[in-house]
């Protein structure tokens, strides 16, 4: 089986019930990749165990089976090598924008110069279009504004995997756009290698590369990996357009309305079935399950 840069194998994740002799099984037989430069997606119902996973992807938690491994070394814990953006901004309300870029950059190279770590913190919040509000502290700012400070920070950092937990959605639909739309330019320039969480179809259709299907909790499983066979660059405003993208939504919509709760005892692999709704809509083969 062909090792990627990211392997989840047969992760498993228990919690004990008080008072029972018994455990509460969140989700198990968890199996799944991501190349290097990879955006994928995760999808599922509240209380399928996504932000469970992504704790044992970042270390911040472990898992009760399975490992890890991401660039040929099992994730024991937390590492500068594993950026995260969580929906909360989660900044340093006392430092300014920049200086919560620089809070990360400092850490990540502590040996640079305080001009270079300046230089380069800079950079990447003008990336992000805030060089305006530089001085600002957090709460000068507006929640999209705070939002993207944490996006700047974490790929200021240059991590191998960037994580992000539903990063858009306290916003409103106008500012979770602009967002989306400076995140599928950095991605592209940066060739980051990303996984993320999201309730959005829309938002996993324009981003992703791959959209991983989970099943209702509790045992969850991931039920299908869906390839995005759209071309990129995607825009918002045109995205839609592309042949092949209703199908690929009313698959997704289809499976989180319908199928996701039957999909828990369908699945009998620890690899998830890989589907491409697109190709299958103009003919192609049918769904089949590989190896992740």
């Amino acid at each position: 089986m062909k090792k990627r840069f990211l392997q989840v194998e047969n992760l498993a994740q228990r919690f004990p019930i008080a008072g029972r002799n018994k455990s509460l099984t969140v989700f198990e037989d968890i199996s799944f990749g991501i190349e290097r430069g990879e955006f994928v997606c995760i999808i599922g119902h509240s209380g399928c165990g996504k932000s469970t996973i992504m704790n044992a992807l970042s270390g911040l938690d472990a898992p009760t089976e399975g490992v890890v491994i991401m660039d040929g070394k099992e994730v024991s814990g937390p590492s500068l090598d594993r950026g995260v953006v969580f929906q909360n901004y989660s900044l340093l309300p006392w430092l300014s924008a920049l200086d919560n870029i620089i809070f990360g950059v400092r850490a990540r190279w502590p040996k640079w110069s305080r001009q270079k770590i300046r230089e380069h913190s800079h950079e990447y919040l003008h990336m992000v279009g805030l060089q305006e509000v530089e001085h600002r502290k957090p709460g000068q700012l507006s929640g999209g504004m705070r939002q993207r400070v944490s996006i700047a920070r974490a790929f200021a950092t240059q991590p191998k995997l960037l994580l992000l937990d539903e990063p858009f959605g306290a916003l409103d639909a106008l500012t979770r756009g602009v967002i989306q739309d400076e995140l599928v330019s950095i991605c592209a320039s940066t060739a980051q290698t990303v996984f993320m969480i999201t309730h959005d179809v829309d938002e996993a259709i324009l981003l992703a590369d791959r959209i991983l299907l989970m099943s209702n909790g509790p045992e969850a499983v991931i039920a299908e990996d869906v390839v995005v066979d759209l071309p990129r660059p995607r825009k918002r405003g045109t995205v839609i357009n592309q042949p092949g993208y209703y199908s690929l939504r009313n698959h997704l919509l289809d499976f989180l309305v319908n199928r996701s709760e039957a999909a828990r005892t369908a699945t009998t692999s620890a690899a998830p079935a890989i589907i491409n709704p697109i190709r299958e809509a103009s003919g192609g083969p049918l769904p089949h399950a590989v190896n992740a």
